[in-house]
């Protein structure tokens, strides 16, 4: 049937995106860069002690601004408290991109970029990383130094990147933004308690900076959706004049509280899948199954012709990886998440066997 209102001609374009298959729960999950064991025991606490009225009430965000503002050593203006990442990544297309207007992209990388910029009915410029994974580095400057229309209004940069797990370090990033006076730079660090590389304290260097924090990694908060953009206060005030007015609820104002007292548990897990990671990595490397390196909570790996049957083998044995063979244009490029050691060990004895 024929809607009766025509549908925007940018939807009409756009390849829908497909969300986790249901029945993860139970299941070994390393196939979507979650926390693997939950988030702190504080933070249960800290649900449980939500009271009716909290709950009855819109959501009260002055406080948590001001804490989490200390946590990350920003001034409260600097700081606006989102739906997670993909709120962030809305907010600034809704406020700084219109039809027609030009949105760079280093491809393959998180979803969501090229989602929301289409969305906008934005001109895409996507770059590629190379067959090593590379970062194109100079394409990139070569492209923020263009003028008039052909210059982008925004570049999206995930550091460290997803699927590739790429890191761009701290002197290319300075050329980035040396390059891109014009151009609004989004650093997207959802992987930082991973990487420990951050551009976090440069947001009053830069005027044109933008950087993305998330909940839903290391803190384990993927299921209440906590997230936090941090600008200079000139361009977050810009921001925040389109900003839904209660984007985060009070169960995710009061987990991210408590997410943050207990710094110990997250700089504990990301040791652990530090270390996880590293004999991951090796034991694909011994049984010939090429891995790039990563600086983030998952690695990319290459099975091949082999890996459709062998995901759908591991998945009946209980351990999920992630597909994704459409960033690459052919069957093998697998991510797969680090959890514990438990966990790492037992999807390897399981390779060992199938492979």
């Amino acid at each position: 049937m024929r809607l009766a209102v025509p549908v925007r001609r940018s939807v009409r374009r756009m390849r829908a995106y497909h969300p986790p298959l249901e029945g993860r729960a139970g299941k070994v999950r390393l196939d979507f860069n979650e926390n693997t064991i939950g988030c702190s025991p504080g933070v249960r606490r800290a649900l449980a002690r939500l009271t009716r009225d909290q709950v009855a009430m819109y959501p009260e965000y002055a406080s948590t601004e001001r804490w989490l503002a200390r946590f990350f050593r920003v001034r409260p203006q600097e700081l606006l408290l989102t739906n997670g990442t993909d709120d962030a990544l809305r907010l600034v297309v809704d406020t700084f991109v219109e039809p027609g207007s030009a949105v760079l992209l280093v491809e393959p990388t998180f979803a969501m970029y090229r989602f929301y910029a289409e969305l906008a009915g934005a001109r895409l410029l996507a770059l590629r990383y190379d067959a090593a994974m590379r970062f194109p580095l100079e394409q990139v400057v070569e492209v923020l130094r263009r003028r008039g229309a052909g210059r982008p209004r925004v570049f999206f940069l995930a550091n460290p990147n997803n699927p590739t797990g790429t890191l761009v370090l701290a002197n290319a990033l300075r050329r980035i933004l040396r390059a891109a006076p014009a151009t609004l730079v989004v650093v997207d660090e959802a992987y930082y308690e991973f990487s420990r590389v951050t551009v976090l304290p440069w947001i009053r260097r830069y005027p044109n900076l933008i950087v993305t924090r998330t909940f839903s990694k290391a803190a384990g908060l993927a299921g209440l959706r906590v997230g936090c953009l941090f600008a200079r206060r000139e361009l977050a005030d810009a921001l925040r004049r389109a900003h839904s007015p209660y984007p985060v609820n009070a169960a995710g104002l009061a987990a991210a509280r408590a997410a943050t007292r207990d710094t110990g548990f997250i700089r504990r897990y990301a040791q652990a899948v530090n270390r996880s990671r590293r004999e991951l990595e090796r034991a694909l490397r011994a049984v010939r199954i090429p891995v790039f390196p990563s600086a983030a909570n998952f690695v990319l790996a290459d099975f091949g012709r082999r890996a459709p049957a062998l995901l759908r083998r591991l998945r009946r044995q209980g351990i999920l990886l992630r597909d994704r063979r459409s960033d690459f244009g052919r069957t093998g490029h697998v991510r797969i998440t680090v959890g514990t050691r438990a966990q790492t060990r037992r999807l390897i004895r399981a390779l060992e066997r199938l492979w």
